[in-house]
């Protein structure tokens, strides 16, 4: 690390030398010569990092890759897991028998290592070939990556989209993509958290098999005066009447997403599906009884999602779905002491209320891919499953206390505090507030009693 240390010493003298240089002094045209060199600077240091970040592993006691490097560099984890994606792609790599091979896009890695490429050149790279069929020869993809490689040191990223466009279809002239082509694209995402207004945005590539069931389903469901809000009664199994067809003011958008949520609304609840984490298939909602009353701010599902007030209300009038309310002061929900190995329902209702999500500082797992977990004593060495003693925990962050040597306990206002392993101070501990944006506000966590370490 000596060493190591000096070369980054130096590098932030120089950052700071640049940062004193008088910019004023030149020229229009120089100012465009001094960014240029300032961005090639820029790409070589990130080249340089995802380097580095190509040689991490995990090791004892150390969560999932993408989230530590999320929480060290404070980044999102979707950018983390960008970086490590895009780090496997541009370094190096050894066979099972210590021989090294070549980066898995050779040309495109030593254009990112000299600096002459920015991440949105090696997204158009990446998208070519992720979108690539499979029957194009090894030797026709090499020459691809190369090409696409000496565009990209010359070109913007734009232009160079639609350069791989076009040698896209030379390689594919005739269009012909295999079930595994089109298997491999397959998904459904939402595209950012919720937006201000409540509202969210996702994305869906569908295989030809998926379009036809949905299209199916939105023959009936979503045609027009069939689901929708607007009717006192709306129709959701019989066709509807006339009067409700000329009523529908819907657009076609409109219906399709009524005719989604009717289908799932539904669904929801119903025994046929079986049960997840010992609960029904259904929406898990928490808020305050204060806020029940006054039918006003938010109520938040096991998922994480903002419900307003309303449609709470609505959806309890004609759904099976869970309801935990919460002291809107002092936070106090119901004492349901057991001492049984696994949690009760009830028990499982009022966690999902109360965390959220899972517990470990910097984890974004919601309840629904949580488990129960025992905060201060497992069962197995004498701890009691009482609704006190319960957190959350996604599988992964479960087994580091199982094996990873962090321990996690309850303290007195009810949070769970997680504690790392002696000697890693890279790994963050404490208590997970991301599952609880309004405490970062302040007033809304009733004061810490810490104490010492938990024995």
């Amino acid at each position: 690390m000596s060493s190591i240390d000096v070369v980054l010493e130096a590098l932030d003298e120089a950052v700071e030398s640049l940062a004193a240089v008088d910019l004023d002094v030149l020229s229009p045209p120089e100012r465009f010569v001094v960014l240029e060199r300032m961005e090639t600077a820029r790409r070589r240091q990130v080249a340089v990092a995802h380097s580095l970040v190509s040689k991490l592993e995990r090791f004892e006691g150390c969560p999932k890759l993408d989230l530590t490097l999320a929480d060290v560099l404070r980044v999102s984890p979707t950018e983390a897991r960008r970086r490590l994606r895009d780090a496997a792609q541009l370094a190096p790599r050894t066979t099972l028998t210590g021989e090294p091979l070549p980066p898995v896009l050779p040309e495109t890695a030593e254009a990112w290592a000299a600096g002459e490429l920015d991440v949105e050149h090696l997204q158009v790279i990446q998208k070519f070939f992720r979108q690539l069929p499979s029957h194009v020869p090894p030797a026709a993809m090499e020459k691809a990556e190369r090409i696409l490689a000496q565009k990209a040191a010359v070109l913007r990223p734009d232009h160079l989209e639609n350069v791989a466009e076009r040698l896209a279809a030379h390689l594919n002239p005739d269009g012909l993509f295999s079930d595994e082509d089109r298997a491999r694209q397959r998904s459904f995402t939402w595209s950012r958290r919720q937006r201000p207004d409540g509202m969210s945005e996702g994305r869906i590539v569908a295989d030809p098999e998926t379009r036809a069931l949905i299209d199916a389903a939105f023959a009936k469901f979503a045609a027009p005066g069939m689901c929708n809000p607007a009717d006192e009664t709306p129709t959701v199994l019989d066709e509807p009447t006339d009067d409700a067809r000329q009523r529908d003011s819907r657009t076609r958008g409109q219906r399709q997403h009524d005719a989604l949520k009717a289908m799932m609304r539904g669904q929801l609840g119903d025994p046929k599906l079986g049960q997840h984490k010992g609960l029904p298939v259904t929406v898990i909602v928490s808020a305050t009884l204060q806020d029940l009353q006054a039918q006003t701010g938010h109520g938040v599902t096991a998922g994480g999602t903002l419900l307003p007030m309303s449609d709470v209300i609505r959806m309890a009038s004609h759904a099976y779905h869970y309801l935990a309310l919460f002291d809107g002061v002092d936070g106090r929900a119901l004492w349901l002491g057991r001492t049984k190995r696994i949690a009760t329902a009830d028990q499982r209702i009022m966690l999902h209320a109360k965390y959220r999500g899972c517990s470990r500082p910097g984890c974004d797992a919601p309840g629904y891919h949580s488990d129960v977990h025992h905060a201060a004593q497992d069962w197995k060495t004498g701890g009691n499953t009482d609704i006190d003693d319960l957190t959350l925990a996604c599988p992964p962050d479960n087994e580091l206390v199982e094996s990873g040597g962090w321990r996690t306990r309850q303290l007195p206002n009810g949070d769970t505090e997680w504690i790392p392993p002696p000697g890693l101070p890279m790994l963050r501990g404490g208590v997970n507030d991301f599952h609880h944006p309004e405490r970062l506000l302040g007033g809304d966590r009733p004061p810490d009693d810490v104490g010492d370490d938990a024995a």
